[in-house]
């Protein structure tokens, strides 16, 4: 898409009364270019009647900082410019702290609103909006040190007796089989659509992935007698849908990628048919540096983007085939360089993966990259809809 070079960033903010870089930054309608008018993504009360219309979603990972600071308006001009049209933003992210001054009562009697990352997260998503950018809430769930800390009655603890239990970088969790850890989770949810997100995405709904002899100096308090695991999980996602489903939006959950191949819960209580069976979209995170050596017969999976993707994602619709139901898969990309046997991740490495997902009919995805900071190369330019008749400008 061609705009002017600050008219690109404000198109459509500028006519809403609280969209932030609209107020700020100065517009001339002459020079400006418009994207045509299309629906470019699924409203949060029109998700089952309009998603056979709606673009696929192919989204950007935006941590709280870059969301509430000033990388936000590069972000926005590359989905403007790219086939970008959906952003996931931590609304609570694996610290505890908050992206936005939150009423809720647990939120504030932890200091969750202490560490929030933005105070004018209305204006930032009415920015996104006038962007033609979905706008999906990430909340973490069970890696939360801060209410760890602050309620050690909802924590994990050791068997000792000697205090909270932790991992092995030194973090404490919060205990998954308590109830009161997945209703904070949901009324954060709650909040963050009445603000304005299109959907809620949950991560870490698990067990922590520790070896089993630091798991078994764990104790998990609200563990009834004989329960799993596995059983705790589907407890817990259980609550996030049943009081989320009034609300109309698609409710969504980050998980292993090896769960398309295990035939267990991977010690952390994740099971595919558990998560694929009550959610709108599950997303897989089939990062290739995650995958152990000799994964699907490679010695290298780091160095193998396009096999690995390609064969986790045929595992994933393999398993969900059966399934009267099932939700739609949305795979997290790698989009980063990690491991000492680097490849290092370039636009190639990343197109590859998307190749191989959108091979097999998945064409909706997000890359992750844990400092929201992407390669415009490995991005389709997004296709000319403009308007005719208004200015010209520099391409972007």
């Amino acid at each position: 898409m061609k705009l002017a070079p600050v008219a690109a960033f404000v198109i459509g903010a500028a006519t809403l009364s609280r969209g932030l870089f609209g107020q700020q930054l100065p517009t001339s309608p002459q020079n400006l270019q418009m994207r045509g008018v299309e629906l470019r993504y699924v409203l949060p009360g029109s998700f089952s009647d309009s998603a056979q219309e709606a673009q696929p979603i192919k989204a950007l990972y935006v941590n709280a900082w870059a969301f509430g600071g000033g990388k936000l308006a590069s972000l926005v001009r590359l989905a403007d410019s790219t086939e970008i049209n959906a952003f996931v933003v931590d609304v609570k992210d694996d610290t505890g702290c908050l992206l936005y001054p939150s009423d809720v009562q647990v939120a504030q009697e932890i200091g969750a609103t202490k560490c929030v990352r933005t105070k004018d997260v209305r204006s930032r998503l009415d920015t996104l909006r006038a962007h033609d950018i979905y706008a999906i809430a990430r909340i973490v769930v069970a890696k939360d040190p801060l209410l760890a800390e602050r309620k050690p009655q909802w924590s994990v603890q050791r068997r000792d007796g000697s205090g909270l239990w932790r991992d092995r970088i030194n973090i404490a969790w919060v205990d998954a089989f308590n109830d009161s850890v997945w209703i904070y989770a949901a009324q954060l949810a709650e909040e963050a659509v009445r603000l304005g997100f299109n959907e809620v995405q949950f991560d870490y709904v698990r067990f922590p992935d520790e070896p089993k002899e630091a798991m078994a100096e764990a104790v998990f308090a609200a563990r009834k007698s004989g329960e799993t695991q596995r059983e705790g999980v589907q407890a817990g996602i259980g609550i996030l849908t049943t009081r989320l489903q009034p609300l109309g939006i698609p409710v969504t959950f980050d998980i292993f990628g090896l769960t398309s191949s295990a035939t267990g819960d991977l010690g952390i209580g994740q099971v595919w048919e558990d998560f694929v069976r009550v959610a709108d979209v599950v997303l897989p995170m089939v990062y290739p540096s995650h995958y152990y050596k000799g994964s699907y017969g490679l010695a290298w999976p780091n160095g193998e983007p396009y096999r690995v993707v390609r064969t986790a994602l045929s595992e994933a619709l393999e398993r969900s085939r059966p399934l009267a139901k099932a939700a739609t898969i949305r795979p997290y990309l790698q989009a980063f360089t990690l491991g000492r046997r680097k490849p290092r991740y370039t636009p190639h490495e990343i197109r590859e993966q998307i190749r191989a997902a959108e091979e097999l009919g998945i064409d909706t995805w997000v890359l992750w990259n844990p400092r929201s900071v992407y390669q415009r190369d490995s991005l389709r330019p997004y296709r000319d809809t403009i308007v005719t008749g208004i200015g010209g400008g520099d391409e972007h």
